[in-house]
């Protein structure tokens, strides 16, 4: 909960499927209040999938051995605001306790200086925010205790590509389960041969401080027999501005499609890829490499991600 303008804002959480269901899958929106898009995203398919439990007989199959967690608005005050950062001024992707191990962007890695400027991570030393805490106590009793579990964060704002991007943010190494995420990769590119998405560690961009996947995904390492894949869909939203350059005057329409009909477009385009996430999920006994393919991905992933 978090209090905003004299009133209490609720983080809601939803979940499908079977309470023991050896798989999940997450999907969260709204970390950053100004980025509507993606909770939309997340709502559409929430409502998607709520429509059809009338009459699909295979989504129930599939949600008796998948969970899924939804929280569409990890953020609402942010989003009552229309600013990044919530109440306090914090940056909740940059509210993790965990620090970079090489020099970040200045104040886009994240900055203890001030609330008043973007990109802060809170004072050192406090407790989480309450939205961060929120948000990393559903993945920690909804997902972490599963055999697989896949995470999808929907953003806006970077570049005109659509991105999906994995962990590291905190450092260029690559991650533990690189095999396993190369091979989740590997049967996306080949039941989505035409699709439009950069799919890339975060490093390749840019370092940042207080990465809360990294965080979640560095906790999830403790129990190294248990998979969790946490992936960010960063959709291009430079590509609506280039479209309709008026949105550069104002502020939402740097992060979200104005016009209703990209916006329809938006929501329509990135479907496949969430109905991906599900099946995968509940598929992941065929697809996760075995000991002796491991090396092989694991090869793989490192020329195509970390050779340069």
């Amino acid at each position: 909960m978090r209090a905003h303008g004299g009133h209490t804002v609720p983080v809601y959480l939803v979940t499908l499927g079977h309470p023991d269901a050896r798989a999940s899958v997450g999907y969260f929106g709204g970390v950053h209040g100004l980025e509507r898009i993606g909770s939309q995203v997340v709502i559409a398919w929430l409502h998607s999938l709520v429509m059809r439990l009338r009459w699909d007989e295979s989504l129930h199959e599939l949600l008796r051995k998948v969970r899924l967690v939804f929280m569409p608005i990890v953020n609402p005050g942010g989003m009552l605001r229309g600013t990044r950062a919530n109440p306090n001024g914090v940056d909740l992707m940059r509210n993790a306790p965990v620090d970079a191990q090489e020099p970040v962007p200045l104040l886009v890695g994240g900055q203890r200086i001030s609330a008043g400027l973007p990109w802060y991570r809170g004072r050192r030393g406090e407790p989480m925010e309450a939205e961060s805490a929120a948000l990393c106590d559903a993945v920690g009793r909804e997902m972490h205790g599963r055999a697989f579990s896949l995470a999808l964060d929907c953003h806006s704002g970077f570049g005109m590509r659509d991105r999906i991007w994995f962990p590291f943010a905190h450092r260029r190494s690559p991650i533990a389960h690189l095999a396993q995420l190369h091979a989740l990769h590997e049967i996306f590119e080949q039941t989505h041969n035409h699709h439009h998405y950069v799919f890339e560690p975060q490093s390749r961009q840019y370092l940042a401080h207080g990465d809360l996947w990294d965080h979640l995904y560095l906790n999830a390492c403790e129990s190294p027999e248990r998979v969790f894949l946490p992936l960010t869909l960063e959709m291009g939203s430079w590509l609506w501005v280039k479209k309709n350059p008026r949105q550069l005057f104002s502020r939402d329409g740097i992060f979200n499609p104005l016009i209703a009909h990209r916006q329809q477009r938006v929501l329509r385009r990135h479907l496949p890829l969430l109905d991906f996430t599900l099946r995968a999920a509940a598929a992941s006994a065929r697809w996760l490499p075995g000991a002796q393919d491991q090396e092989r991905h694991r090869a793989a992933a490192h020329g195509r991600w970390y050779g340069a």
